[in-house]
């Protein structure tokens, strides 16, 4: 039996994405056991995260700086706008160094069946970024879902008085994906997409 404090921090870390109870169980037994040189900078990291965490004001990532560093970066190209929507595909994109340019996270996806309506989203945040001038390309950066190609189909039809370029990610054939293993809805996708072979 352990402490009722161990028991708590082994709760704590079980309601984590991706840890379950056995899981959070080895975590709590390696953190007690290099103490010095796991427990003590993993508490001084998150007081120092709990302490400074912001959202960013302009485009809605989590930093611990507000505007954050992405939107402050003067090599990103201010003229191309990523729409994602959440933080953790914004990080996603950004890990990739694919994308030069800036983000806005909506927060969500529109959904009939949660309640989630375009008010409760950064909709209207991002027609004003785009109404402001100085954006030349907005990519809808959607998950490929029912609910986030009608998310990204109520966007478009928001943007589409605006002079600006209006593009969508390929949806399709994972690099390394075999046919055989693929989903109805991937392969309609990628036959959809099909391109002249060069």
């Amino acid at each position: 039996m352990a402490s009722q404090e161990i028991e708590a921090l082994t709760g704590a870390l079980a309601r984590l994405p991706g840890l379950g109870p056995r899981s959070a169980r080895r975590a709590v037994l390696h953190l007690v056991k290099k103490r010095e040189g796991a427990l003590v900078p993993l508490l001084a990291a998150l007081q120092a995260v709990e302490e400074r965490l912001a959202t960013c004001s302009i485009c809605g990532n989590v930093d611990t700086t507000d505007p954050c560093a992405i939107c402050v970066d003067p090599r990103r190209d201010a003229r191309a706008l990523c729409v994602v929507e959440e933080v953790a595909d914004l990080w996603a994109l950004d890990r990739s160094r694919l994308f030069p340019g800036r983000f806005h996270v909506l927060g969500g996806r529109l959904s009939a069946l949660e309640g989630v309506r375009p008010e409760d989203l950064a909709i209207d945040q991002l027609v004003r970024r785009v109404e402001a001038g100085g954006v030349d390309e907005v990519v809808l950066a959607m998950n490929a879902t029912l609910e986030g190609q009608t998310t990204a189909h109520y966007i478009a039809e928001r943007l589409e008085r605006f002079p600006i370029r209006l593009t969508q990610l390929a949806h399709g054939l994972p690099v390394g994906g075999e046919l055989d293993y693929l989903d109805e809805g991937t392969l309609a996708q990628a036959l959809r997409a099909r391109r002249p072979v060069a």
